[in-house]
């Protein structure tokens, strides 16, 4: 069959996404299937397991629209998951590459700027298994470093901690929450502390297809410092094989200070 060169560049994505999962999957059959802490803000209390590496990688869009500037952000979030043991990983995080378009709506200027995010690097501790009532709990500290361009760099290491708790429900439900503790720099490069909570219920549809809906504060702050974060997300992953998986998730902001639009797109692979 002969396609037309619009179609064959369709199938190219495609076909090399199949060709990195089957890679993968060449190495690595046994087990349970992926499972990825992306693409919302809760994560799961697993871990990848002793001697695995498994890579997340997106790209996300989002939008917010106030009455003196518009501003679009494109960035490439990255998570890298290395198996120490058997209840323990190392994670290297990042929101890699960030291009930012701005227009203020009364002089119709607009700006774009670009830089590298922050590196962290952590931990994740798996502590108990969930049965019955009792949650599978996990604890996941990290530490922003002093990395990425001039512009975003952070200022010190900012530390934050979460609690990742994973409850399974009847018929395919389950129901993860995540509370948390950081550290961040404000504008004024004010060191402030803020919280975090995200609840996401998550249905299993097939053995391949999922869905969630979740809302999430992912910074509770004083106003003096940015203010509170409030979202709602919805999306789906697709799990290609045991070892590779894709998603996507729409967002929604509820306040000001949360962008108002958003859009994420995912693989994970592991080995």
């Amino acid at each position: 069959m002969i396609f037309s060169p619009t179609l064959t560049r369709l199938r190219r994505p495609a076909a090399l996404l199949t060709l990195v999962c089957s890679a993968q999957f060449a190495h690595a059959q046994d087990g349970d299937a992926i499972n990825p802490d992306r693409p919302n803000v809760a994560n799961s209390s697993q871990v990848v397991g002793h001697g695995r590496v498994q890579l997340e990688i997106g790209v996300n869009w989002d939008r917010q629209r106030d009455d003196d500037l518009h501003v679009r952000t494109l960035s490439t979030p990255t998570l890298l998951r290395i198996g120490l043991g058997d209840t323990t990983e190392l994670r290297v995080e990042t929101d890699g590459r960030s291009v930012e378009h701005s227009l203020d709506p009364a002089t119709r200027v607009r700006t774009t700027s670009a830089g590298w995010n922050a590196t962290s690097i952590g931990v994740k501790w798996h502590f108990a298994d969930g049965e019955g009532a009792h949650p599978a709990l996990g604890l996941i500290g990290t530490m922003a470093l002093p990395s990425g361009s001039s512009a975003l760099r952070v200022a010190g290491v900012l530390p934050q901690l979460v609690l990742a708790a994973e409850w399974d429900l009847p018929k395919g439900w389950s129901l993860a929450v995540t509370p948390g503790v950081g550290a961040d720099v404000d504008d004024d490069g004010a060191r402030y502390r803020y919280g975090i909570l995200a609840a996401s219920l998550g249905k299993k549809f097939t053995e391949h297809l999922q869905g969630f809906f979740e809302v999430a504060a992912p910074q509770i702050a004083s106003a003096s410092h940015g203010g509170s974060q409030v979202q709602v997300d919805a999306g789906v992953s697709w799990l290609l094989n045991k070892n590779c998986q894709v998603d996507a998730m729409v967002v929604r902001g509820l306040n000001r200070n949360t962008p108002d639009l958003g859009l994420a797109f995912g693989l994970s692979v592991r080995r």
